[in-house]
């Protein structure tokens, strides 16, 4: 089953939670470090695929920051890690344009408690917020499934969360084929479809991006797909979804489950973003 959240109808309460603080960094191309299982043992392997493509304005990429930054860092979340099996999470944060442009921002980072959430949220803000070209989806989704093997830790739970603006329109393959390959290594996809401005010409939005995330990006056990349509449902919405995701259980009651669309034509083409790439500039 899979859910579909419109932003301002959830909101989890809890309180500060303790944790020593336990940080493991392997740096790129090392060998990761050798764990115990108990170690080892983390409630969900996340990783967060950031879109920092063109059509993203400036304030918009600063807002996504500070979103993932105090979501990670705020009693809720806090209260949500304590509260799992293990008590901690591993997370990876990376930013995607183009199928050849990602750069992990974050290596692989346990989080078990204030200090270390802490850390990774002041990591987050420090580093300068860049932009590029193309949207490819795809290629974040085929580049992230691999961090998984590289992470010395091992959680109940694997998921890539995709926040953007935009639908694919650059990759080697169509994104429904990445997504598709990512469920069958058992490995949960989410989306944050960022629905902020209107759609026009110049930025290639399109008016339903949230149900083309829904159809065509989102997938695996528990999937869900939280819509941003306004810039005041940034930081909340990032919340809402970070929560749901490290507690590993369904929305709450009040948020109403979408039907499994499963073999079902999918409502917003999949190709869109391809087909309007192909219409404005013929390659």
């Amino acid at each position: 089953m899979r859910w579909w959240i419109s932003i301002g109808v959830a909101c989890l309460a809890g309180a500060l939670a303790g944790g020593d603080v336990v940080t493991v960094v392997a740096a790129p191309g090392a060998q990761p470090p050798q764990l115990s299982e108990k170690e080892a043992s983390v409630d969900v392997e996340l990783i967060l695929a950031v879109d920092v493509s063109y059509s993203m304005d400036l304030d918009e990429l600063a807002i996504q920051r500070e979103g993932y930054a105090q979501a990670l860092s705020s009693r809720e979340f806090l209260q949500a890690l304590k509260n799992g099996v293990h008590g901690r999470i591993a997370v990876t944060y990376f930013e995607w344009a183009a199928s050849s442009d990602q750069k992990i921002i974050i290596p692989w980072r346990l989080i078990d408690g204030p200090e270390s959430a802490d850390a990774v949220a002041s990591e987050i803000m420090k580093t300068p917020i860049r932009r590029a070209s193309r949207t490819s989806i795809s290629g974040a989704i085929y580049f992230a499934m691999p961090l998984f093997e590289e992470n010395p830790y091992r959680g109940l739970r694997r998921v890539i969360d995709i926040s953007g603006d935009g639908p694919n329109n650059n990759g080697p393959s169509p994104v429904t084929m990445a997504r598709d390959e990512a469920v069958s290594r058992g490995i949960t996809i989410n989306g944050l479809p960022i629905m902020v401005k209107e759609p026009s010409y110049s930025t290639m939005d399109i008016e339903n991006l949230d149900l083309y995330y829904k159809d065509c990006v989102t997938g695996g056990r528990g999937s869900f797909v939280v819509a941003i349509k306004s810039r005041d449902e940034f930081k909340e919405a990032i919340r809402t979804k970070l929560l749901m995701e490290v507690a590993g259980r369904a929305p709450p009651p009040r948020i109403v489950p979408v039907a499994d669309d499963t073999g079902k034509e999918p409502r917003v083409s999949c190709l869109i973003g391809e087909k309007i790439w192909q219409d404005r500039w013929g390659r």
